[in-house]
């Protein structure tokens, strides 16, 4: 009889017993060994005394292709926490040869065709999939099976799934690109989803596959945004998803160890939930910075100003960045926002304690990450020009999913509204291009303007709700650069529709007068944005308490609503804002 298994831990000085957790079973054992889980096998003879006899195999290695675009780095972190190496892609032999084959594709369509053909690996990946070996694709990984794309196309594909890969129609006024935590309809035979349990799981993207007669048998679930829509296919071994399993929490990671570990057995499946449909965001923002010791510390503004109103003046410490990040992750947050309001200032690349903050967040944290301050071209100190895409592409291999465009931003958009022609060269454009208009966030930051006629300037002007401080019964909302330290000549809702043009894929919607005040978000500048653009908005400034969160959900169209300091100072849990939600009849994430 073969002798039964048992799942313990080694170090590499002793024996111990790992936590994992209680339901999971394998056939194969997890080894701790230096600090990295390690694969092998163990027999016990079914005796009144049992030996332990360990041997390390080669199963524990994944082979990932990184083309170099995107965060991939999120996926090599949750690659790892689940107890398994990385052998990267280097010549299309080692595609043909790998055990099992990651394929995590981030940004555009065609210029990851063009690395594929250039470098000879299209013909390998299209013989390791025909030969069913077993395969994962993620987010483009799977788009690029199909036959081709109209994403800055028509652009052939590897042509192995019938159907052209189309970018959602924002006409039905649903906001694109489609981002956030959606639901899946899941096929009988799915086998690596079979662990979600109707938990919703994090999707961004501005393209999709649609299921049609011809491709019907590949398909293993679908989602519904506008239309029902191609989220994973399963062939065999080879499996591929729309969403992202390394930033879908605990669910996501659930889909990746079903495909690392396709014999495992859950002997308790998770708590089934309730997901239905896009959830609405509940995002924690942390505002980095050094204090005068020269440490980098969360703080927080009151109308932007970040020292303690006291005879010190220090900058106010409200926790250490990583720390933070991670406990927001454990208390549910559906993204983690770092806003690095010091730094990058004359050397943006040489901001090394920032990029180290989103390498050691990004290691334990699996939701997405986004990271803005100081995204823009530079020359430093020795003349050599660095293009903002350079500084973008080394938070994105540093672990950021999205950046966070500010005050460049407000000049791309000012240059293209006064001559009407889409350069290229602005930040916005150079990114989006690469990396996906779904990849890009614009920061606006407006300070409102209060009106006695709405003739009285050339912008955008709206009828307040509450009047302002002398009667006025109109404003308009000014835009300002610098850290709100500067007022430009455009207005909240013309730079939203002019960065919408030029690539970004959503907007962070901050208001100078509403920041630090907890009395609510600015809902006329919300509502004003929200209806005026096709692309998400999440709602900044201003949450005092969890009604503040169903307030701007219920009378505006925000995608997303964001907070830093009640979360800091543990005024509010991010639970409680998201039990009061679903009271409200608000789907969110749980």
């Amino acid at each position: 009889m073969e002798a039964p298994s048992f799942s313990i831990a080694v170090s590499s000085s002793r024996t111990v017993i790992r936590s994992f957790p209680s339901s999971f079973h394998t056939s194969s054992l997890v080894f701790l060994r230096n600090n990295r889980y390690k694969t092998c096998h163990l027999k016990v003879k079914s005796t009144g005394k049992f030996a332990v006899r360990a041997s390390f195999s080669g199963d524990s290695v994944v082979t990932l292709l990184d083309y170099g675009a995107g965060n991939v780095r999120s996926v090599r972190n949750a690659i790892r926490y689940l107890g398994f190496d990385i052998k990267d892609v280097q010549t299309p032999e080692d595609i043909l040869n790998a055990k099992r084959l990651i394929f995590p594709g981030v940004g555009a369509f065609a210029p990851a065709m063009d690395v594929l053909n250039n470098k000879g690996m299209a013909e390998a990946l299209c013989t390791y999939i025909e030969n069913d070996r077993p395969f994962l694709g993620i987010c483009l990984g799977l788009q690029l099976l199909f036959e081709s794309s109209d994403e800055n196309g028509p652009v052939k594909g590897l042509g192995l799934i019938p159907g052209v890969v189309g970018r959602f129609d924002s006409s039905n006024c649903f906001s694109v690109p489609h981002i956030g935590w959606n639901a899946l309809e899941i096929s009988d035979d799915s086998e690596i989803l079979d662990d979600i349990c109707n938990r919703h799981v994090y999707f961004v993207h501005s393209y999709r596959a649609m299921p049609s007669d011809k491709n019907k048998e590949w398909i293993s679930s679908t989602c519904s945004y506008g239309d029902r829509f191609i989220a994973s296919v399963r062939r065999g071994n080879v499996h591929a998803v729309q969403f992202h399993p390394e930033k879908s929490g605990d669910v996501g990671l659930s889909v990746l160890r079903r495909f690392l570990l396709p014999k495992s057995t859950l002997t308790k499946k998770p708590t089934e939930g309730k997901a239905s449909r896009l959830a609405k965001r509940v995002i924690a923002c942390l505002d980095v910075r050094t204090n005068d010791q020269g440490d980098l510390v969360v703080t927080k503004g009151d109308q932007y100003d970040v020292r303690e109103q006291s005879e010190e003046n220090e900058v106010r410490n409200l926790g250490k960045p990583v720390e933070l990040a991670g406990q927001y992750y454990k208390d549910g947050a559906d993204e983690v926002s770092f806003l690095n309001i010091t730094g990058f200032r004359d050397f943006p690349l040489g901001d090394l304690p920032m990029l180290q903050v989103l390498r050691y967040t990004s290691e334990n944290v699996f939701v997405p990450l986004t990271v803005g301050g100081g995204i823009r071209d530079f020359t430093d100190a020795n003349g050599r020009h660095y293009s903002s895409l350079e500084v973008a592409s080394e938070y994105f291999r540093s672990g950021a999913d999205k950046i966070s465009i500010g005050s460049d931003a407000v000049y791309a958009a000012e240059e293209y509204l006064r001559t009407g022609v889409k350069t290229g060269k602005s930040s916005l454009e150079q990114i989006s291009t690469v990396y996906g208009n779904q990849a890009v966030v614009v920061s606006i930051d407006p300070r409102r303007v209060y009106l006695k006629s709405p003739d009285d300037v050339e912008f955008k002007v709206i009828r307040v709700t509450n009047q302002g401080p002398n009667g006025e019964e109109y404003a308009w909302y000014q835009c300002t650069v610098n850290g709100g330290r500067e007022g430009r000549p455009i207005g909240a809702y013309e730079l939203a529709k002019a960065v919408e043009e030029l690539g970004a894929g959503e907007i962070l919607l901050n208001c100078i007068d509403c920041d630090g005040q907890g009395k609510g978000f600015d809902l006329d500048l919300v509502k004003l944005i929200s209806d005026s653009v096709s692309i998400p908005v999440i709602a900044s400034s201003g949450a005092g308490c969890s009604d503040h969160f169903s307030e701007v959900f219920n009378k505006t169209n925000a995608s997303a609503a964001l907070a830093a300091g009640i979360f800091h100072r543990k005024e509010v849990a991010i639970q409680s804002v998201k039990g009061h939600l679903l009271k409200e009849g608000i789907e969110v994430r749980i």
